[in-house]
Protein backbone atom coordinates (compact mmCIF):
# COMPACT_ATOMS: atom_id res chain seq x y z
CA UNK A 1 0.00 0.00 0.00
CA UNK A 2 1.55 3.53 -0.62
CA UNK A 3 1.08 5.40 2.20
CA UNK A 4 1.54 9.76 2.07
CA UNK A 5 3.37 11.04 4.77
CA UNK A 6 4.89 14.60 5.65
CA UNK A 7 8.53 14.41 7.05
CA UNK A 8 11.30 16.82 6.53
CA UNK A 9 14.21 15.79 4.41
CA UNK A 10 16.19 13.95 7.37
CA UNK A 11 13.51 12.45 8.68
CA UNK A 12 12.72 10.86 4.98
CA UNK A 13 16.10 9.55 4.56
CA UNK A 14 16.13 7.96 8.01
CA UNK A 15 13.06 5.93 6.97
CA UNK A 16 14.10 5.23 3.75
CA UNK A 17 17.26 3.70 5.27
CA UNK A 18 15.08 1.72 7.54
CA UNK A 19 12.39 0.79 4.37
CA UNK A 20 16.24 -0.53 2.20
CA UNK A 21 17.01 -2.75 5.18
CA UNK A 22 19.12 -0.82 7.35
CA UNK A 23 19.75 -2.96 10.40
CA UNK A 24 22.67 -0.75 11.91
CA UNK A 25 23.09 2.63 12.54
CA UNK A 26 25.89 4.52 14.57
CA UNK A 27 25.88 8.22 14.50
CA UNK A 28 27.15 11.40 16.57
CA UNK A 29 24.84 14.78 16.69
CA UNK A 30 25.75 17.42 14.89
CA UNK A 31 22.91 20.36 13.77
CA UNK A 32 21.31 20.67 10.96
CA UNK A 33 21.08 16.66 10.52
CA UNK A 34 20.23 16.06 14.21
CA UNK A 35 16.63 15.08 13.17
CA UNK A 36 17.81 12.32 11.54
CA UNK A 37 19.79 11.14 14.25
CA UNK A 38 16.53 11.13 16.75
CA UNK A 39 14.66 9.32 13.87
CA UNK A 40 17.20 6.36 13.60
CA UNK A 41 17.27 6.36 17.55
CA UNK A 42 13.32 6.04 17.48
CA UNK A 43 12.47 4.16 14.88
CA UNK A 44 15.50 1.90 14.41
CA UNK A 45 15.18 -0.50 17.28
CA UNK A 46 11.39 -0.60 16.98
CA UNK A 47 11.63 -2.05 13.61
CA UNK A 48 14.65 -4.79 14.34
CA UNK A 49 17.78 -2.84 13.81
CA UNK A 50 20.70 -1.63 16.61
CA UNK A 51 20.87 2.13 17.10
CA UNK A 52 24.19 3.70 18.37
CA UNK A 53 25.44 6.98 19.41
CA UNK A 54 28.89 6.90 19.73
CA UNK A 55 31.24 8.66 21.24
CA UNK A 56 32.74 10.65 18.34
CA UNK A 57 32.27 10.79 14.44
CA UNK A 58 35.87 8.58 14.39
CA UNK A 59 34.14 6.15 16.34
CA UNK A 60 30.92 6.01 14.24
CA UNK A 61 32.48 5.50 10.52
CA UNK A 62 34.68 2.49 12.54
CA UNK A 63 31.51 0.93 13.94
CA UNK A 64 29.88 1.06 10.41
CA UNK A 65 33.01 -0.32 8.83
CA UNK A 66 32.66 -3.37 11.45
CA UNK A 67 29.06 -3.84 11.25
CA UNK A 68 29.17 -3.67 7.11
CA UNK A 69 31.64 -6.49 7.02
CA UNK A 70 29.68 -8.65 9.09
CA UNK A 71 26.88 -8.54 5.94
CA UNK A 72 24.72 -5.89 7.44
CA UNK A 73 23.09 -2.98 5.65
CA UNK A 74 24.22 -0.03 8.14
CA UNK A 75 24.62 4.03 8.06
CA UNK A 76 26.03 6.67 9.47
CA UNK A 77 25.22 10.83 9.14
CA UNK A 78 26.81 13.63 9.85
CA UNK A 79 27.49 17.35 8.93
CA UNK A 80 30.26 18.65 7.01
CA UNK A 81 32.84 18.96 9.94
CA UNK A 82 31.63 15.46 11.14
CA UNK A 83 32.01 14.15 7.47
CA UNK A 84 35.63 15.05 7.76
CA UNK A 85 36.13 13.51 10.72
CA UNK A 86 34.63 10.41 9.44
CA UNK A 87 37.21 10.65 6.10
CA UNK A 88 40.24 7.85 7.37
CA UNK A 89 37.42 5.42 7.78
CA UNK A 90 35.63 5.72 4.69
CA UNK A 91 39.04 5.34 2.68
CA UNK A 92 39.39 1.96 4.72
CA UNK A 93 35.77 0.95 3.78
CA UNK A 94 36.29 1.56 0.04
CA UNK A 95 39.70 -0.24 0.34
CA UNK A 96 38.07 -3.11 2.05
CA UNK A 97 35.22 -2.81 -0.83
CA UNK A 98 32.46 -2.86 1.86
CA UNK A 99 29.28 -1.51 0.90
CA UNK A 100 28.08 1.23 3.62
CA UNK A 101 26.01 4.39 3.35
CA UNK A 102 26.77 7.60 4.33
CA UNK A 103 24.69 11.16 4.60
CA UNK A 104 26.11 14.30 4.82
CA UNK A 105 23.71 17.53 5.62
CA UNK A 106 26.11 20.25 4.29
CA UNK A 107 26.25 23.20 6.72
CA UNK A 108 28.51 26.46 5.93
CA UNK A 109 32.08 26.25 6.21
CA UNK A 110 35.38 26.07 6.15
CA UNK A 111 36.04 24.88 10.28
CA UNK A 112 33.00 24.66 12.37
CA UNK A 113 31.22 27.59 10.28
CA UNK A 114 27.50 27.73 11.34
CA UNK A 115 24.13 25.63 10.46
CA UNK A 116 22.95 27.59 7.43
CA UNK A 117 23.10 25.34 4.53
CA UNK A 118 25.80 25.12 1.79
CA UNK A 119 27.19 23.08 -1.19
CA UNK A 120 30.97 23.36 -0.22
CA UNK A 121 31.83 19.86 0.41
CA UNK A 122 31.61 18.66 -3.30
CA UNK A 123 35.02 18.50 -3.72
CA UNK A 124 35.04 16.25 -0.43
CA UNK A 125 32.56 14.09 -1.47
CA UNK A 126 33.42 13.48 -5.63
CA UNK A 127 36.68 13.73 -5.10
CA UNK A 128 38.14 11.45 -2.05
CA UNK A 129 38.42 13.18 1.00
CA UNK A 130 40.19 10.28 2.67
CA UNK A 131 43.63 9.13 1.25
CA UNK A 132 44.33 6.91 -1.43
CA UNK A 133 42.90 6.12 -4.75
CA UNK A 134 39.20 5.69 -3.88
CA UNK A 135 35.86 7.00 -5.34
CA UNK A 136 32.07 7.09 -3.61
CA UNK A 137 28.66 7.16 -5.71
CA UNK A 138 27.31 10.63 -4.62
CA UNK A 139 23.38 11.34 -5.12
CA UNK A 140 22.23 14.48 -4.83
CA UNK A 141 18.89 14.87 -4.06
CA UNK A 142 16.61 17.92 -4.66
CA UNK A 143 13.13 17.02 -3.18
CA UNK A 144 12.19 15.20 0.48
CA UNK A 145 10.68 12.66 -2.12
CA UNK A 146 14.21 12.23 -3.71
CA UNK A 147 16.04 12.43 -0.42
CA UNK A 148 13.86 9.13 0.18
CA UNK A 149 14.31 7.89 -3.04
CA UNK A 150 17.97 8.22 -3.51
CA UNK A 151 18.65 7.23 -0.20
CA UNK A 152 17.33 3.37 -0.72
CA UNK A 153 19.00 3.43 -4.50
CA UNK A 154 22.20 4.53 -2.55
CA UNK A 155 21.68 1.20 -0.50
CA UNK A 156 21.03 -0.78 -3.11
CA UNK A 157 23.91 0.99 -5.24
CA UNK A 158 26.44 0.46 -2.28
CA UNK A 159 25.62 -3.87 -1.89
CA UNK A 160 25.36 -3.79 -6.12
CA UNK A 161 29.17 -2.94 -5.83
CA UNK A 162 30.65 -3.17 -2.59
CA UNK A 163 31.07 0.50 -2.32
CA UNK A 164 30.49 3.45 -0.22
CA UNK A 165 27.26 5.53 -1.32
CA UNK A 166 26.93 8.94 0.14
CA UNK A 167 24.09 10.84 -0.36
CA UNK A 168 24.96 14.87 0.04
CA UNK A 169 22.11 16.35 1.35
CA UNK A 170 22.34 20.47 2.58
CA UNK A 171 20.47 22.03 5.75
CA UNK A 172 17.80 23.63 3.74
CA UNK A 173 16.73 20.10 2.56
CA UNK A 174 16.92 18.34 5.41
CA UNK A 175 14.72 20.91 7.51
CA UNK A 176 12.55 21.53 5.04
CA UNK A 177 9.02 19.22 5.17
CA UNK A 178 7.11 18.27 1.97
CA UNK A 179 4.59 15.38 1.49
CA UNK A 180 6.35 12.05 0.12
CA UNK A 181 5.25 8.72 -0.90
CA UNK A 182 6.28 5.54 0.59
CA UNK A 183 5.67 1.70 -0.17
CA UNK A 184 4.79 -0.98 2.29
CA UNK A 185 6.05 -3.16 0.44
CA UNK A 186 9.02 -2.19 0.93
CA UNK A 187 9.42 -2.77 4.78
CA UNK A 188 9.51 -6.67 3.72
CA UNK A 189 12.80 -8.44 5.15
CA UNK A 190 15.38 -8.30 2.46
CA UNK A 191 17.22 -11.54 1.73
CA UNK A 192 20.98 -10.12 0.11
CA UNK A 193 23.92 -12.47 -0.76
CA UNK A 194 27.03 -11.71 0.85
CA UNK A 195 29.34 -14.21 -0.13
CA UNK A 196 32.13 -12.32 0.93
CA UNK A 197 30.64 -11.17 4.03
CA UNK A 198 32.61 -12.21 7.64
CA UNK A 199 29.75 -13.79 9.20
CA UNK A 200 31.23 -17.22 10.93
CA UNK A 201 33.20 -19.71 8.88
CA UNK A 202 31.31 -23.11 9.86
CA UNK A 203 31.35 -25.30 6.65
CA UNK A 204 33.51 -23.07 4.47
CA UNK A 205 36.82 -20.71 4.22
CA UNK A 206 37.29 -17.92 6.27
CA UNK A 207 36.61 -14.83 4.73
CA UNK A 208 38.90 -11.94 4.84
CA UNK A 209 37.88 -7.91 4.86
CA UNK A 210 41.08 -5.81 4.55
CA UNK A 211 42.92 -2.77 3.15
CA UNK A 212 45.77 -3.78 4.48
CA UNK A 213 48.81 -5.95 1.62
CA UNK A 214 52.03 -6.31 2.77
CA UNK A 215 53.55 -8.00 -0.32
CA UNK A 216 54.90 -5.79 -2.87
CA UNK A 217 52.73 -5.41 -5.59
CA UNK A 218 49.53 -6.27 -4.01
CA UNK A 219 48.62 -2.90 -3.01
CA UNK A 220 48.34 -2.17 -6.70
CA UNK A 221 46.86 -5.32 -7.98
CA UNK A 222 43.95 -4.47 -5.49
CA UNK A 223 43.89 -0.70 -6.75
CA UNK A 224 43.63 -1.68 -10.66
CA UNK A 225 40.74 -4.19 -9.21
CA UNK A 226 39.09 -0.94 -7.51
CA UNK A 227 39.47 1.17 -10.76
CA UNK A 228 37.85 -1.52 -13.11
CA UNK A 229 35.24 -1.28 -10.45
CA UNK A 230 34.74 2.21 -10.85
CA UNK A 231 34.85 2.31 -14.48
CA UNK A 232 32.09 0.14 -14.60
CA UNK A 233 30.11 2.32 -12.13
CA UNK A 234 30.55 5.14 -14.47
CA UNK A 235 29.64 3.39 -17.48
CA UNK A 236 25.92 2.41 -15.56
CA UNK A 237 25.08 4.30 -12.76
CA UNK A 238 24.86 8.29 -14.44
CA UNK A 239 21.85 9.98 -13.65
CA UNK A 240 20.99 13.58 -14.59
CA UNK A 241 17.71 15.43 -15.35
CA UNK A 242 16.87 17.95 -18.52
CA UNK A 243 14.57 20.84 -18.49
CA UNK A 244 13.84 22.68 -22.13
CA UNK A 245 17.69 21.54 -23.92
CA UNK A 246 15.87 21.41 -27.05
CA UNK A 247 15.47 24.53 -28.01
CA UNK A 248 17.79 26.69 -25.15
CA UNK A 249 20.77 28.96 -25.82
CA UNK A 250 21.93 28.87 -22.53
CA UNK A 251 21.28 26.64 -19.74
CA UNK A 252 21.35 26.45 -16.09
CA UNK A 253 23.05 23.84 -14.70
CA UNK A 254 22.82 23.52 -10.44
CA UNK A 255 22.36 20.02 -8.44
CA UNK A 256 20.40 19.60 -5.16
CA UNK A 257 18.01 21.99 -3.51
CA UNK A 258 19.99 24.81 -5.48
CA UNK A 259 18.43 23.74 -8.90
CA UNK A 260 15.20 23.92 -7.26
CA UNK A 261 16.00 27.79 -6.93
CA UNK A 262 17.46 27.84 -10.47
CA UNK A 263 14.89 25.64 -11.93
CA UNK A 264 12.54 28.53 -10.68
CA UNK A 265 14.18 31.07 -12.10
CA UNK A 266 14.31 28.98 -15.57
CA UNK A 267 10.72 29.23 -15.65
CA UNK A 268 10.24 32.47 -15.18
CA UNK A 269 12.50 33.32 -17.91
CA UNK A 270 11.23 30.82 -20.45
CA UNK A 271 7.69 33.06 -19.71
CA UNK A 272 9.64 35.91 -20.74
CA UNK A 273 10.34 33.94 -23.88
CA UNK A 274 13.87 33.87 -22.78
CA UNK A 275 15.33 30.14 -24.52
CA UNK A 276 16.93 29.03 -21.16
CA UNK A 277 17.47 25.73 -19.69
CA UNK A 278 18.51 23.35 -16.60
CA UNK A 279 21.03 20.67 -16.22
CA UNK A 280 20.55 18.79 -13.32
CA UNK A 281 22.97 16.02 -11.93
CA UNK A 282 21.81 13.72 -9.77
CA UNK A 283 24.69 11.85 -9.53
CA UNK A 284 27.51 13.69 -8.70
CA UNK A 285 29.82 10.90 -8.93
CA UNK A 286 29.65 9.84 -11.70
CA UNK A 287 29.52 13.09 -12.95
CA UNK A 288 27.33 13.31 -16.44
CA UNK A 289 30.06 14.51 -17.80
CA UNK A 290 29.49 12.83 -21.61
CA UNK A 291 25.89 13.90 -21.40
CA UNK A 292 26.64 17.74 -20.33
CA UNK A 293 29.32 17.30 -23.71
CA UNK A 294 26.45 16.14 -25.49
CA UNK A 295 24.29 19.04 -24.71
CA UNK A 296 27.47 21.70 -25.61
CA UNK A 297 27.54 20.65 -29.27
CA UNK A 298 24.71 22.66 -29.44
CA UNK A 299 24.61 25.35 -26.62
CA UNK A 300 27.30 27.30 -26.37
CA UNK A 301 26.88 29.14 -23.22
CA UNK A 302 26.31 27.48 -19.42
CA UNK A 303 25.80 29.18 -15.84
CA UNK A 304 26.73 26.98 -13.12
CA UNK A 305 25.25 28.01 -10.17
CA UNK A 306 26.25 26.93 -6.34
CA UNK A 307 26.05 27.37 -3.00
CA UNK A 308 29.58 28.00 -2.87
CA UNK A 309 31.93 29.95 -4.66
CA UNK A 310 32.95 27.53 -7.22
CA UNK A 311 33.38 23.74 -6.99
CA UNK A 312 31.22 21.31 -9.85
CA UNK A 313 31.94 24.21 -11.97
CA UNK A 314 35.28 22.14 -12.60
CA UNK A 315 33.56 19.28 -13.82
CA UNK A 316 31.15 21.42 -16.09
CA UNK A 317 34.15 23.31 -17.60
CA UNK A 318 35.85 19.80 -18.00
CA UNK A 319 32.75 18.52 -19.43
CA UNK A 320 32.16 20.42 -22.07
CA UNK A 321 33.58 21.18 -25.69
CA UNK A 322 35.85 23.63 -26.92
CA UNK A 323 34.07 26.92 -27.86
CA UNK A 324 31.47 26.54 -24.97
CA UNK A 325 31.74 29.31 -22.36
CA UNK A 326 31.27 28.36 -18.44
CA UNK A 327 30.50 31.48 -16.36
CA UNK A 328 29.73 31.08 -12.57
CA UNK A 329 27.30 32.27 -9.80
CA UNK A 330 27.73 31.37 -6.57
CA UNK A 331 27.27 32.33 -2.92
CA UNK A 332 28.91 30.52 0.21
CA UNK A 333 29.14 30.47 4.17
CA UNK A 334 25.30 30.19 4.01
CA UNK A 335 24.36 32.36 1.54
CA UNK A 336 21.55 31.28 -0.45
CA UNK A 337 21.20 32.59 -4.38
CA UNK A 338 17.83 33.93 -5.13
CA UNK A 339 15.43 33.25 -8.25
CA UNK A 340 16.32 36.72 -8.88
CA UNK A 341 19.57 37.04 -8.88
CA UNK A 342 19.66 33.48 -10.84
CA UNK A 343 17.81 35.76 -13.42
CA UNK A 344 20.08 38.75 -13.45
CA UNK A 345 23.04 36.86 -13.94
CA UNK A 346 21.44 34.46 -16.80
CA UNK A 347 20.26 37.77 -18.51
CA UNK A 348 23.75 39.62 -18.08
CA UNK A 349 25.62 36.23 -19.69
CA UNK A 350 23.14 36.03 -22.27
CA UNK A 351 23.65 39.67 -23.55
CA UNK A 352 26.72 40.82 -22.07
CA UNK A 353 26.62 44.16 -23.95
CA UNK A 354 23.03 44.93 -21.98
Amino acid sequence: MIRKILMSGNEAMGEAAIAAGCKFYAGYPITPQNELTAYMATELPQRGGIFIQSESELAAISMVYGASASGVRSMTSSSSPGISLKQEGLSYIAGAQVPAVVINVMRAGPGLGNIWPAQSDYFQATKGGGHGDYRMIVLAPSSVQESYDLTRLGFHLADRYRIASMILSDGLLGQMMEGIETDDEARAPLKIDKPWALTGAQGRRPNIVQSLYIRRGDVEKHNIVLQKKYRLIASREVRFEGKFLDDAKLVVVAYGSMSRIAGAAVDELRKQGKKIGLFRPITLWPFPSKELEKVSKRVKKFLVVEMSYGQMVEDARLSVKCGAQVSFYGRGGGGVPTEKQIEREVLKFLNPKH
